[in-house]
């Protein structure tokens, strides 16, 4: 396939050629040429969000739904520099976007033109990989490169940076070209040694964890793990980002760790002596203090980015591969079940006497996590939950039940707020016949929830349920507990509904509920669930001295795991 067109026509005849099917972005000069041609393509629906941080979060949206490459597009200097938030958080969470971009004509690049940004230098830390592209002739060779690097390998975002001139040029387009990319092998069958090693730990010991993190879902294991669990009677414990990829029903599940992870699962860590870490980072938030973490374990880590291994804890066993072919083969090393009846007396009186639970208000206002039970009874597990980032987004990790993986969705690394109401667009347009949900703070949705005027114009009918504390949640709760209550710039007024969130929903075409109180929690919700015309913006007013329970503090130990203000656990071996 060889054609003359210009580097423009070139670049939208290459995004169908690698199969997109969507672009979220916006229009501007530089960029310009590109948008032209984009308006003829049969194939590759442009959606014009009203922020570029929008365009980027419905990318990873759609990306973490779908598995597919998530595609935004941007101009030059002020669009580019407002994707560096989303391409930042789909690097520290692992998600596959392609962020292309307008450049200045390349001759008036270094000379501080108009709306000029050097948009490769300031994402070089925070991507994958990154391209500045002057030549037209380089434009489908370099999009074939960019979607496979990001999609390969340990996923990330890529950007593309093409000056408007390289847009506007004349070129031969043909297809399929020849990726230049000797440097990258990404090496995914593990080493047959370290499995065999990590089989005879395995089989050795008397307390394993299976510590199991986002990499097994990006890898489209859960099937290998929930395998590899039952052969061996190993509990399961589920990072943040890996919530369903092994089922909450599970016998063997014992929760989420970590900062505000159920008791068990801090526990099952912490008295384990093998930890079977698998597409996990070890990080700040699960380890705690890092000295004091899981004291007397042994370490098998497998992973596919070879720089993640012993970054943070000395592996015993490191293995390099990809967590699907990695869990086949310790499958296929193991011949027994260990024993575990004492580490499963132990585990399971620590969960029957420390389930998650939370607190009634006096004055019957109303509990978030009961309206985060209630939304997963009524909802169910086969729905997308998306979450911002603060309280909420830890009650949804905790009271709503996954049994699939990749059905929650949220901004882990980072801690993005905003993530939530466009990255829920991306998700519905890359699964448009599943139900929706983002969960949200009042302050996390004010953030991006000019996306809701896109969703109802582009026909995205998602459903939001706004936590409504009054506050920035989190914060607030770190204040009153380490800063002795003292609320300085927390207070966000939406208590006295400035705004008021049914009439913000109404004047951007939405379905806009309110909710208070808890009699009327499952009727709000089965209403929200009966539109679906348009988008529904439920506001769920809620206590705002609600917190989140358990909770280790910040740079502390995970034994000093508190379930309430002032309680913690008293758990020994002896349990």
């Amino acid at each position: 396939m060889t054609e003359r067109m210009t580097g423009a026509q070139s670049l939208v005849r290459a995004l169908e050629q690698v199969g997109v099917d969507t672009v979220f972005g916006i229009p501007g000069g530089a960029i310009l040429p590109a948008y032209d041609p984009l308006y003829d393509s049969a194939k590759v629906r442009h959606v014009l969000v009203r922020h570029e941080q929008g365009a980027g979060h419905a990318a990873e949206g759609y990306a973490q739904a779908t598995g597919r490459v998530g595609v935004c597009m941007a101009t030059s200097g002020p669009g580019a520099t407002n994707l560096v938030t989303p391409i930042a958080d789909a690097y520290m969470d692992s998600v596959p976007i392609v962020a292309i971009t307008g450049q200045v004509a390349s001759a008036a690049i270094g000379t501080d033109a108009f709306q000029e940004a050097d948009i490769s230098g300031i994402t070089m830390p925070i991507t994958k990989h990154n391209f500045l592209v002057t030549n037209a002739d380089d434009i489908p060779r370099t999009i074939l490169e960019a979607f496979h690097i990001a999609s390969t390998g340990r996923p990330g975002p890529v950007l593309v940076d093409i000056s408007k001139d390289a847009l506007q040029a004349d070129t031969t387009f043909s297809w399929p070209p020849t990726m230049q990319l000797p440097g990258y092998r990404p090496v995914t069958r593990p080493h047959s040694k370290q499995i065999r090693e990590a089989a005879k730990l395995i089989l050795e010991a008397k307390r394993p964890v299976l510590y199991v993190g986002g990499g097994v879902h990006k890898a489209r294991a859960s099937a290998e793990l929930l395998e590899l669990a039952e052969l061996t009677g190993i509990p399961v414990v589920t990072t943040l980002m890996a919530r369903g990829t092994f089922p909450d029903s599970h016998p063997q599940h014992m929760g989420m760790p970590g900062m505000h992870g159920s008791v068990s699962a801090v526990g099952a860590l912490q008295k384990s002596d093998l930890l079977i870490g698998l597409g996990v980072r070890f990080d700040d938030r699960v380890t705690g203090q890092l000295s004091t973490f899981a004291p007397n374990a042994k370490i098998v880590h497998a992973d596919i980015d070879p720089a993640e291994i012993s970054k943070n804890r000395h592996a015993d066993v490191p293995i390099v591969g990809d967590c699907k072919e990695v869990i086949r083969e310790l499958i296929a090393a193991i011949d027994a079940k260990g024993d575990y009846a004492e580490w499963w007396n132990l585990l399971n009186g620590i969960k029957e006497t420390y389930p998650l639970g939370f607190e009634e208000f006096e004055d019957g206002t109303l509990a978030p996590q009961y309206v985060m039970q209630r939304l997963s009874a009524i909802v169910g597990p086969d729905a997308y939950y998306v979450a911002g980032v603060g309280q909420h987004q830890m009650w949804a990790a905790q009271f709503v039940d996954y049994e699939n993986p990749g059905t929650f969705i949220n901004s882990g690394g980072l801690g993005t707020m905003g993530f939530a109401v466009p990255a829920a667009m991306g998700a519905k347009m890359g699964r448009p016949e599943s139900t929706v949900w983002a969960i949200d703070g009042d302050g996390c949705f004010q953030m991006t929830n000019q996306e809701l005027a896109t969703c109802a114009i582009e026909g995205v009918p998602i459903k939001i349920a706004v936590i409504n504390n009054g506050n920035l949640g989190m914060v607030r709760q770190w204040q009153t507990l380490f800063y002795d209550k003292r609320y300085s710039n927390t207070d966000l007024k939406t208590a006295t509904r400035i705004p008021d969130f049914v009439k913000l929903a109404e004047a951007y075409g939405c379905a806009g509920l309110r909710c208070e109180r808890a009699e009327d929690v499952d009727a709000v919700i089965k209403e929200a669930m009966e539109i679906n015309d348009r988008p529904v913006v439920v506001d769920f007013v809620v206590h705002a001295d609600a917190m989140v329970w358990p909770m280790v503090a910040a740079g502390t130990s995970n034994d000093d795991i508190k379930i309430a203000r002032d309680m913690a656990p008293k758990w020994s071996d002896d349990e």
